[in-house]
């Protein structure tokens, strides 16, 4: 009973302390957080029907803008390196059903930064031959930068999406 009473606590406080921070947007509204601008806009909506209900499916735009002086960078320090950490801006849909595999909530992440690297080997015939291969060196994320995407959610019909936004620096 002790750890079951324990359990729910450490749950309940994951799940709140990550929706805290989170904002409530509508269509066409325009919220600063943390020095970055977020939009979010309807772009379409129609009536679908999947599994025999019906639903509204809104094709909508979300854009972020580092409006603060502040520049982000991730440079990589060797090839192949992992980073996961490169979202800026997290939108979920709370009442998005995921019906036909579309989106429930919209990850804007940092540009990555490409280089060209000119490098000389062995083919298989045994010649030495140049190629260039495109690698990222970083990601970044400039005052004045934009990053848009666009997604699509399907909920509950006569509903709009009910979308919240938070920063993930």
């Amino acid at each position: 009973m002790k750890n079951l009473t324990f359990l729910i606590a450490l749950t309940t406080t994951i799940f709140l302390g990550t929706f805290v921070n989170a904002q409530k947007i509508s269509d066409g509204q325009t919220l600063d957080i943390n020095g970055m601008s977020v939009t979010f806009n309807i772009l379409n909506k129609e009536s679908v029907e999947s599994g025999g209900k019906q639903y509204d499916r809104y094709k909508v735009s979300t854009t972020v803008k580092n409006t603060s002086d502040k520049a982000y960078n991730i440079r990589l320090s060797a090839f192949p390196q992992i980073v996961s950490n490169i979202n800026l801006v997290e939108l979920d849909c709370i009442n998005a059903t995921g019906a036909r595999l579309t989106s429930k909530k919209i990850e804007l992440k940092m540009k990555a930064q490409i280089i060209n690297v000119t490098y000389s080997a062995y083919d298989k015939s045994g010649k030495f031959t140049t190629s260039t291969i495109p690698v990222t060196g970083s990601y970044y994320f400039d005052p004045g930068d934009s990053i848009s995407d666009n997604a699509i959610f399907i909920v509950p019909q006569g509903e709009k999406p009910d979308v919240s936004v938070r920063s993930l620096r």
